[in-house]
């Protein structure tokens, strides 16, 4: 089979990549490092010919629901109507779990996004899946002044990028079935708590507060519905203490 993998070179796109190789198939990474921009759309039309299937793991960093709602519904135009003219058959897409009552911030990006696909008429699939155990290690870095820590309130089950990727590739192997299986972690986890377990393990000295983020935006993070629900949801196995020690240490 024939994958492109927009967002490739990212935090879940690379493990998609190494995923998919894994399984004998041939992989297009659709990124910017490959001369292929999926925001203006310049050079994905070529790179997407032969393609069997689409795999949507692209990010943005913008916590502005305006921004992240422009880059998300712009980059999945670009992907549906280049993968329809070159006869893609299945566009799969990751989003997130719990964020249907969250339409703030970048989770209203994830649901325009969602929104879009489910409208275009294109063989789809939406694999929403939880936090990932990098989160804290992103967040850490965005709410961090000097050694210490802002931390949103965030009640969360987090799973590992490469569980997520692994799952992303499992879903294009099968038919298009419009929404896949949530994927969440094995463990419920305090953002706060990861990100001072994290410190601990790198030996950093970092006070860590926690704290309710104002609006929708922070009643959402703190309502517990990006857990996931594990009786109806696929649960990883990699705990967040096994990827301290496995793979952010590789990292």
């Amino acid at each position: 089979m024939r994958i492109a993998i927009a967002g490739g070179t990212g935090v879940v796109g690379r493990r998609a990549v190494q995923a998919a190789r894994a399984q004998g198939h041939e992989v297009v990474v659709l990124s910017r490092s490959e001369g292929i921009d999926v925001l203006s759309g310049a050079g994905l039309e070529e790179h997407l010919e032969g393609v069997d299937v689409v795999v949507d793991a692209l990010n943005t960093p913008s916590l502005s629901r305006e921004k992240a709602t422009e880059f998300f519904r712009t980059t999945s135009r670009h992907l549906l109507e280049a993968g329809a003219r070159q006869g893609v058959a299945h566009h799969v897409v990751l989003s997130i779990v719990g964020i249907d009552g969250i339409d703030a911030s970048y989770y209203a990006g994830k649901l325009a996004q969602e929104r879009a696909v489910e409208a275009s008429g294109v063989p789809h699939t939406i694999a929403r899946a939880a936090q990932f155990h990098e989160f804290a290690e992103q967040m850490s870095a965005r709410t961090s002044l000097g050694p210490l820590t802002i931390a949103p309130r965030l009640l969360a089950r987090p799973v590992a990028a490469r569980e997520v990727g692994e799952h992303l590739i499992r879903t294009a192997e099968a038919a298009p079935t419009g929404r896949a299986q949530d994927l969440i972690g094995p463990e419920e986890h305090t953002l706060a708590d990861m990100i001072r377990r994290l410190s601990a393990h790198d030996g950093t000295s970092r006070r860590v507060l926690e704290a309710r983020f104002p609006g929708a935006y922070g009643r959402g993070l703190a309502s517990g519905a990006l857990r996931g629900d594990p009786a109806d949801a696929l649960v990883g196995e990699m705990t967040f203490a096994q990827w301290l020690q496995e793979e952010h240490r590789a990292g």
